[in-house]
């Protein structure tokens, strides 16, 4: 009795997840003649598979591991449920067999119920498992599936992510490597900066070097040179070449209150 209670909850929310996250998601490709409901990285994520069915699905695929083996072991989602599994599975059902993004990805009502039904079969799916597992296995499937899925994300998918934007064209592929590289030193993980790189790379090979493409340049300098502050890789980096760190940089993350090792 409590598997069905489990499993009609399940398709409740998976639906009203699924149905505005894959509305959410094709509407930011009509932003600023609409208002975009979705997150500024699921729609470079979106765009960077290239309207490819299978690209989306693989890419979708790698983070439902990860997903689940959170979902069995620790009892939660992760945000790659919304962000990234739903929407593109959502537009790997909808581009099946050579169709087109502008027809089906940009369509907030086609999203919307594949969103939905990929949004039942998702959190259905998680729920029922975790709640069928016993304890004991729980802890054994976390040990097996956690490896796994952190291999998907790093190093499979920064590699994947790196031969698209080569693929895409030279821009694409030299702002990629540039942001890519810089994305592994500070964050750990090269995704967002070869996802930012394609973007840049596509934005000037269609429009040129405009307002828009300099206004997005400036800001990913801005947002790696503050997330680098901030994560304290200035001094980490500094300290790598046996240097000594001035004081007055020291203080001045102490007085930010971050943490100096």
């Amino acid at each position: 009795m409590e598997m069905v209670e489990i499993i009609f909850k399940s398709i409740i929310i998976g639906a009203l997840v699924g149905l505005s996250v894959g509305a959410g998601a094709a509407r930011m490709f009509h932003a600023p003649k609409v208002q975009g409901m979705g997150a500024f990285r699921t729609l470079g994520e979106l765009n960077a598979c290239a309207g490819d069915a299978a690209s989306h699905f693989s890419f979708g695929l790698g983070f439902f591991f990860n997903a689940w083996a959170s979902s069995v072991g620790a009892g939660a989602f992760t945000q790659d449920v919304d962000h990234r599994i739903i929407p593109n599975w959502a537009a790997a059902v909808l581009m099946r067999k050579g169709r087109k993004p502008e027809d089906t990805l940009h369509n907030p009502k086609k999203m919307a119920i594949a969103g939905a039904i990929i949004g039942v079969l998702v959190v259905t799916f998680l729920n029922s498992t975790a709640s069928a597992i016993p304890e004991s296995l729980q802890a054994i499937a976390l040990k097996v599936l956690v490896p796994a899925a952190n291999l998907l994300i790093n190093p499979v998918m920064p590699v994947i992510f790196w031969l698209a934007a080569l693929d895409a064209g030279k821009r694409s592929g030299m702002w990629g490597t540039i942001f890519g590289g810089i994305a592994h030193l500070v964050m750990g993980n090269a995704v967002p900066g070869v996802v930012l790189g394609i973007l840049i790379g596509k934005g000037v090979d269609e429009n040129g070097w405009n307002k828009v493409t300099k206004t997005l340049l400036t800001s990913v300098i801005i947002l790696f040179v503050c997330s680098a502050f901030f994560r304290g890789f200035d001094i980490n980096f500094i300290r790598g070449f046996n240097l000594d760190v001035p004081n007055w940089l020291i203080n001045l993350h102490k007085m930010l209150g971050l943490e100096v090792k």
